[in-house]
């Protein structure tokens, strides 16, 4: 059977040209916005170590978060399909990124640290394993080069 071929367009457009462009490496801002028809922009910028603005979204942040969602749809996805009930899903997620002497840079690894409630105590056992299926199927994680893992904890709702 082919491949079923999906396609995504996005733009990103520069916001921050102070008056200057890019004289300098300190003459211009950071600032950009990413869109996509439909969504409302996200307001991005760089990681405030590359002279960002801590509160906009930068790239490294989309990536880590962009696996996070992945993971948990993918997982949400699968508990429908085996019987397990989730009624709560948080996952605070961690990338670490390596600079080079070179001045670029690579992921290192990325840690999805997803708390699931389901409803009853006989899932927990399948919720648990579910997250190496999600993994397994997250389109996401399949296109990274870097070791993404899961350290999920999983509870019982009222218990």
């Amino acid at each position: 059977m082919p491949e079923k071929l999906h396609a995504y367009d996005t733009e990103v457009t520069w916001t921050g040209d102070l008056g200057t462009g890019t004289s300098t490496y300190r003459a211009y801002d950071r600032a950009h916005e990413v869109s996509a028809a439909g969504p409302p922009p996200i307001l991005g910028s760089a990681d405030p170590g590359f002279r960002g603005d801590p509160s906009r979204w930068n790239p490294e942040q989309l990536l880590v978060v962009s696996l996070s969602q992945c993971h948990m749809l993918s997982y949400l996805s699968l508990c429908s399909m085996n019987g397990v009930v989730v009624t709560g899903y948080t996952d605070r997620a961690h990338g670490t990124m390596a600079e080079t002497a070179d001045g670029g840079g690579h992921f290192t690894e990325v840690v999805l640290r997803p708390e699931v409630e389901v409803a009853e105590q006989g899932m927990t056992d399948k919720a648990l394993a579910l997250h190496g299926d999600a993994h397994r199927v997250c389109f996401i994680a399949g296109s990274v080069n870097f070791p993404v893992r899961h350290e999920p904890v999983v509870s019982v709702r009222g218990g």
